[in-house]
């Protein structure tokens, strides 16, 4: 792999492990529209088109060698010294994924299926407290809802950053200024309904320090957990979402509606709870459970897995 900075864009050369669709259309992440063949988002302090370059667009590309037939394009994502201090990290670059792949393939030919199928899935590293807020907002809830609520809490607090084909993208707000919506905002504009009353409470609890978000990525799984559920709002599967995504805990294993269905196709026998099939998931794939989890969702998805007959 290769990374090239040119003209404020960042480009990967050479990593087949890395495929927009399946990175973003997985249920990890909420800040994307597809736009221009590639996936636009706000990420940290940037907005970024992430795009895969088709073969007439690389050799339209002077500074790219001939050769190269694997190029992603991160539009707008700055220098270098941008990709080392955020995308390596966001985009979880220092993680080899086709040995993740080829050790997940060797568990069984389920995992195995879900590994070829999945080629180019990453987990992201996303910021914790965002995380916590999007996935609050997710429970129980379709994903088109979910980002645009997401997009009204940014327009509301965040600081613009960018207009893109005619739209406008913020930054997410600062605790501070996610502390300033109300209760009635949260349910008028941003219209969360039931919601409202979790998040207002959860942004007082972090902002009091009764829940300290520098403890949550320092602490054990077991402890973060517990930490993350003491938030209203916050079961036991939004906290494994948040962890996993928001505090690179890879052992943390969300359980939802598709995972119940695959788990008892493949897995366990006519089980429904969801802490069983939890426990199952990590004691079959252990301490990485969450990433052979998203391997297996984001095939259960696409193929529609019900659950085993007879």
């Amino acid at each position: 792999m290769e990374v090239i900075s040119k003209n404020n864009n960042i480009y990967i050369l050479n990593e087949k492990e890395f495929e927009p669709k399946n990175i973003f259309e997985n249920g990890q992440a909420f800040r994307w529209d597809k736009v221009n063949d590639g996936y636009f988002i706000v990420a940290g302090k940037y907005a970024s088109l992430i795009k895969k370059l088709d073969k007439k667009e690389i050799n339209s590309l002077d500074f790219i060698p001939s050769n190269t037939n694997d190029v992603v394009v991160i539009e707008n994502g700055g220098t270098l010294l941008d990709y080392e201090g955020f995308w390596k990290n966001y985009f979880d670059m220092n993680r080899n994924y086709t040995i993740l792949r080829n050790e997940f393939m060797e568990v069984d030919e389920h995992l195995k299926q879900a590994c070829e199928f999945g080629v180019g899935l990453r987990v992201l590293k996303q910021d914790l407290l965002e995380m916590i807020i999007s996935f609050i907002i997710s429970a129980n809830n379709q994903i088109p809802r979910i980002k645009k609520s997401i997009e009204k809490i940014c327009e509301l607090k965040g600081e613009k950053i960018r207009t893109y084909e005619g739209k406008d993208y913020y930054l997410f707000p600062t605790l501070d200024k996610l502390s300033e919506i109300t209760e009635e905002e949260f349910n008028d504009i941003v219209k969360v309904g039931y919601r409202s009353e979790y998040l207002v409470k959860t942004i007082e609890m972090i902002k009091n320090g009764e829940v300290s978000l520098d403890e949550i990525i320092k602490l054990s799984y077991e402890d973060a957990h517990k930490e993350l559920c003491k938030l209203m709002g916050v079961g036991p599967k939004v906290a494994d979402c948040i962890l996993l995504f928001g505090a690179g805990k890879d052992i943390a294993f969300p359980v939802d509606t598709w995972v119940i269905k695959l788990m008892n196709e493949y897995y366990v026998d006519n089980l429904k709870s969801m802490k069983k099939i939890k426990e199952a998931g990590v004691k079959i794939f252990k301490d990485k459970a969450g990433l052979a989890q998203q391997y297996l969702f984001f095939y259960a998805r696409e193929h529609k897995i019900g659950n085993r007959k007879g």
